[in-house]
């Protein structure tokens, strides 16, 4: 620096001269870079470069965004999301990150079965999918089984009366000692709790004896009682003198107390002989000793 001032004058104003030339020539040629940065033509120049440099186009970022976003033109052409590949997905005007998206669902085994489970694709908005709804087509092996292999007619009329059971007429019975669930419920009045409740109180009983009975279930319909017959009961027989308290109580005519009393007369006086045998003990009346009649053995 010291040197500068031991120049002449002369010399001095023509180094200041060559200094500000200098300058005045890096100013000139940033400002034409810029300039040619922020035509169409820049912009057009610079993504051949990227193209070239990456195999992708891109333009300049958007304002505020961060990165450079997808500049190709959307074409809408029919697809199926469960087989796109990438490149019919982008020029669908979906993100890169969304395609990516769409393979890692398909490549854990996810399946769009319907137009709508396209909807739930990440980020894409109501907008978006109202554009690529009419485009969308579920091929065949992707779609519901139901869809694709639907029920004739015949098979459709056979389920809604599995569903439906015709009822029967009146003068027509149902034999309650035979009858399934499905029968009993082609019963007027009868649906499938009452048919459940049936089965299971005769299972109970070891057979039904009477249409009677049927009135000992709970708030059963006395209307229902009128389509019902017994024909010739085989009923499974209960050994008062072999079964034990337990087992007795599980019937339902004997309570607790009636088991205990059976259980004491034979501690006292041995085997039972028939039911007249127990008349003399307070938990057993006629009416109870007569509907039991047919349930013991000895």
């Amino acid at each position: 620096m010291r040197r500068f001032f031991y120049l002449q004058r002369t010399d001095r104003h023509l180094v200041v001269a060559a200094l500000l030339v200098l300058i005045v020539a890096l100013a000139g040629v940033g400002y034409v870079g810029i300039r040619y940065l922020s035509t169409p033509d820049g912009d057009k120049q610079v993504a051949a470069e990227r193209h070239q440099l990456h195999g992708k186009s891109y333009c300049r970022p958007r304002s505020g965004g961060k990165g450079y976003a997808v500049a190709s033109e959307v074409r809408l052409t029919t697809f199926d999301p469960n087989t796109a590949d990438s490149t019919q997905l982008l020029a669908l005007g979906l993100a890169p990150w969304q395609v990516r998206n769409i393979y890692r669902y398909r490549a854990k085994g996810g399946v769009y079965r319907t137009k709508a489970d396209f909807a739930r694709l990440y980020g894409l908005t109501a907008q978006k999918y109202k554009e690529l709804e009419p485009y969308i087509r579920i091929e065949g092996d992707f779609r519901p089984a139901a869809e694709v292999y639907g029920k004739s007619a015949a098979t459709a009329t056979v389920r809604d009366t599995l569903r439906y059971p015709v009822k029967i007429k009146p003068g027509e019975h149902i034999v309650l000692n035979t009858a399934d669930t499905s029968a009993l419920k082609r019963v007027p009045g009868i649906g499938s709790g009452f048919a459940r409740a049936i089965v299971s109180y005769g299972q109970r009983l070891g057979g039904y004896v009477s249409v009677e009975q049927l009135r000992e279930i709970g708030n059963f319909p006395e209307s229902a009682i009128a389509y019902f017959v017994v024909k010739h009961p085989v009923v499974k027989r209960l050994n008062l003198n072999k079964l034990s308290l337990s087992s007795l109580r599980k019937h339902p005519y004997i309570g607790f107390y009636q088991a205990r009393a059976i259980i004491e007369y034979r501690r006292v006086h041995g085997k039972i002989s028939s039911l007249n045998d127990l008349k003399l003990c307070k938990d057993f009346t006629p009416e109870a000793l007569s509907r039991l009649r047919p349930y013991v053995e000895f």
